[in-house]
């Protein structure tokens, strides 16, 4: 559904955000949203297909900007593999939290707190899927390559992204203020990051 940027359309996604902020998703009611906004349940219908897609305007971009970054990200370090330079250090999904995700808080608290019922409710569980398959593959591209990398079983990448893939989103999940959640990546930084650098040869 084309993204309405009416006044009607503003003050509909306010409510709905109030709505599922304050319920969730699967406790939320168009009813609600529409007492929330003044409008009844046929205004809000000229502006989504349901209450799903509602929920799915509100989330999806924050999806999809995580995915541009993560996309960006992988790319910074197959460019050396493919081009027969050394692997040096450039960033890590630490950085993704600092610069994309907690600067955003309340979009990704909608995501991963509040999306029981929707089919974003196993969000984290996806994203860590999706990792472990493409950091195996990796992996294996840097054997390929002739660096010394350790093999790496599926069910262990699964123990080590399931870890910190939690770990970085626990303070989305509690909904803490941006200065609360900046301040607990440098604790992140030093448990986490020598073990993915060892890992990786750098």
């Amino acid at each position: 559904m084309p993204r309405d940027k009416s006044i009607s359309h503003i003050r509909i996604m306010a409510a709905a955000r109030a709505e599922f902020l304050e319920m969730g998703y699967e406790k939320a009611s168009m009813r609600s949203i529409g007492d929330r906004c003044n409008m009844t349940a046929a205004g809000i219908y000229r502006h989504c297909k349901d209450k799903e897609d509602l929920f799915d305007q509100l989330v999806s971009p924050a999806v999809a900007n995580l995915d541009s970054w993560a996309k960006a990200h992988m790319m910074r370090y197959e460019e050396p593999v493919k081009k027969g330079r050394k692997l040096v250090w450039q960033d890590s999904n630490i950085d993704m939290m600092r610069e994309l995700v907690y600067p955003n808080m309340e979009d990704y608290h909608l995501l991963v707190a509040k999306s029981k019922g929707s089919k974003y409710e196993n969000f984290l569980h996806d994203l860590t899927e999706a990792a472990q398959k493409k950091l195996l593959a990796y992996f294996a591209k840097l054997r390929e390559a002739g660096y010394k990398v350790p093999k790496i079983t599926p069910p262990q990448m699964h123990l080590l992204l399931t870890a910190y893939i939690t770990a970085l989103f626990e303070p989305v999940v509690h909904n803490y203020s941006y200065e609360e959640a900046t301040g607990s990546l440098e604790t992140l930084e030093k448990f986490f990051l020598p073990g993915w650098k060892q890992l990786l040869g750098i």
